[in-house]
């Protein structure tokens, strides 16, 4: 089939794929299954998806699979028309030479803290928080020995029970706004309270473990895992162009909206 100009915009018109249509109501539906920072973007992404899903089943109607079930249809597509190599071994350690910090043991500290309570639209008491944190850290600064004194007195976490201890922590067991800050931080007591969505924090950090590098031994079958994947998008990607150029789409473009 001949390609069909593409003259018309998602907002602006109609999309067409071969002989279907996607109507604006589609793409409404379709909508709220992608979130993104504004709806103008999300009813994009929402009308990308139709128009792949269009593509699909329109080239699976041409192999004469059965549209009973269409994601099983859809499935059976794929397994036939998409070919992925196999990574060579000598790709794959390429791979895992060329990014060590994906194939590593994470960080980790070693920490307790003081949880100074309050919500991140209370302006006054964030204010009033974030004061008597100063005046518990030139306390400990002076007798650092007070942290599970001064935590079961005033710490609202469940921590304080234990002398604010958490333990050993990794990314992503704190919230992000801990996170990226800690994973800054040297040993020891730090010097000012630390804001999270739930008040602020002081903290010290008694140990700290590095992250370490995996042997490719034990992260192999990862390493080809994600070389598939990354090859399985590359083919799936041009094989949609393919079938875009073949059946033929007006009002959207493929590449422009990846």
């Amino acid at each position: 089939m001949q390609r069909i100009d593409m003259v018309e915009r998602p907002g602006g018109g109609v999309i067409q794929v071969g002989e279907a249509l996607i109507e604006e109501s589609e793409i409404a539906r379709e909508t709220q299954h992608h979130p993104a920072g504004d709806l103008d973007r999300a009813r994009r992404q929402a009308a990308r998806a139709l128009v792949i899903r269009q593509l699909l089943l329109q080239r699976a109607a041409q192999c004469g699979l059965d549209p009973t079930d269409e994601e099983a249809c859809i499935s059976a597509l794929l397994e036939q028309d998409l070919q992925v190599p196999e990574p060579h071994p000598a790709d794959c350690r390429r791979y895992y030479h060329s990014h060590p910090e994906r194939f590593q043991t994470p960080p980790g500290w070693h920490l307790r803290h003081i949880l100074l309570a309050a919500a991140p639209d209370d302006a006054r008491a964030r204010d009033r928080q974030y004061r008597l944190g100063q005046k518990l850290l030139r306390q400990l600064d002076a007798s650092e020995h007070r942290f599970t004194e001064l935590a079961q007195r005033y710490s609202d976490c469940p921590s304080r029970d234990q002398g604010g201890e958490l333990g050993w922590l990794g990314p992503g067991q704190t919230v992000a706004e801990l996170d990226r800050v800690l994973a800054r931080l040297p040993t020891g007591l730090h010097g000012r309270p630390l804001a999270s969505r739930y008040g602020w924090h002081l903290v010290h950090i008694r140990e700290l473990r590095p992250a370490r590098p995996l042997p490719y031994e034990h992260v192999n079958e990862r390493v080809r895992h994600e070389l598939l994947e990354q090859a399985s998008r590359r083919a799936l990607h041009q094989y949609l162009l393919a079938l875009e150029n073949d059946i033929g789409v007006r009002g959207f473009h493929l590449e422009e909206d990846s």
